[in-house]
């Protein structure tokens, strides 16, 4: 496999039509029943992967539109898990202009265990679809650790830690074996951990219940690295971000840290990196990547209305190729459109046309 397949890239999550959340409230509430919802999201879904194709992307997803959030739909599947609970007194700082969120906690109330295939079924309907390549997000097997250490684990459903890791890699593996036996070639898994280690603030949340960020990085990259190993016939593109909950954000700090471990280290492809703004830092860390491995700049923001300019995106990726061969790079987002389902302060009207600005550039860039 070349490091880059596809010059013009996307996260994966996109603005939830009005009707349709109604609509899934109303089933939530008993009102509506759940085929009429599903019937309802298989049209949400022909129409975002219409707009995926007009715009001109490669690589096409169902937009995460069967889920509350990007991992929710997920986690559900394994138990009962809950990976984004934040305490109710907390729920107001996570709305309003982009300024730093609530860091949600994991409350894992069972053991880990996939019964069945999750996104099986949603990538089979979305392939029907569309010819060009039907991309399946996922998130990394180290979300729940993260947002609450072995304390979260251990507090009612696992004595042993090994076990617990145990139990995620094998639900991850299972997933992505069944998804490449089903002719799936591109899976995303978002692990937005890496990201945010170089934050002081991150680091001293680490260290106030026991962790060493380093510690934890290396295992990170151990524990992803297990369920990632002779996956045949799949890209696995690992996505890092701060943090795009209604347009805010959960860190910040560049790659510096992390950078050198993380390109040769992690098993994956390519990285999709959050650069939209300078609290992802500078290009540099860039020089660690091997030529093995692509990166596909995050130069387009999900959190903001203001479209970007060509010129500045252009520049933007020159300034990357000083540190990382021009042939190794691509452009998207820095995340999708609604990690959750309320999604971003942007119109419908803005994500078609930062779409389209994705598009347009890389064409400008690479020709394709």
């Amino acid at each position: 496999m070349t490091p880059i397949r596809f010059r013009a890239d996307h996260i994966g999550s996109f603005l939830r039509p009005a009707a349709l959340l109604d609509l899934r409230r109303a089933q939530a509430a008993g009102r509506v029943s759940e085929n009429a919802l599903h019937v309802a999201e298989d049209q949400a879904i022909r129409d975002v992967v219409s707009l995926q194709e007009s715009v001109g992307l490669p690589v096409i997803t169902d937009g995460e539109l069967r889920r509350r959030s990007y991992h929710s739909y997920f986690f559900a599947h394994l138990g009962d898990i809950v990976p984004d609970y934040v305490p109710p007194e907390e729920e107001g700082v996570m709305v309003g202009a982009p300024k730093r969120g609530v860091q949600p906690v994991a409350r894992i109330g069972s053991k880990i265990a996939r019964a069945k295939p999750i996104h099986l079924d949603d990538f089979r309907f979305l392939s029907s679809l569309t010819k060009r390549t039907a991309k399946v997000t996922i998130p990394g097997p180290c979300a729940l650790h993260f947002r609450g250490g072995d304390a979260a684990a251990l507090a009612s459903a696992y004595t042993d830690i090994d076990a617990y890791w145990d139990d995620i890699v094998t639900a991850l593996r299972a997933e992505l074996t069944d998804l490449a036996a089903a002719g799936c070639e591109y899976v995303q898994m978002d692990e937005t951990a890496f990201a945010k280690f170089g934050d002081p603030e991150v680091q001293a949340m680490l260290a106030a219940r026991g962790d060493d960020w380093r510690a934890i990085l290396d295992l990170y990259v151990d524990i992803t690295n297990r369920v990632l190993k002779d996956i045949p016939n799949m890209r696995i593109g690992v996505h890092l971000c701060r943090g795009n909950r209604g347009g805010q954000f959960h860190a910040e700090g560049g790659y510096d840290v992390v950078a050198e471990k993380l390109f040769n280290d992690l098993a994956a492809h390519h990285f999709l990196l959050e650069y939209d703004s300078p609290r992802a830092g500078d290009f540099s860390p860039l020089r660690f990547a091997p030529a093995s491995k692509g990166v596909v700049l995050g130069l387009v923001s999900t959190k903001s209305p203001q479209l970007e300019n060509k010129d500045d995106l252009k520049r933007r990726i020159d300034e990357a190729a000083k540190f990382v061969s021009l042939e190794n790079l691509a452009i998207s987002p820095q995340c999708g459109f609604a990690s959750v389902d309320t999604g971003n302060p942007v119109s419908f009207t803005d994500q078609e046309a930062k779409l389209r600005v994705v598009v347009e550039t890389a064409k400008e860039v690479w020709g394709a």
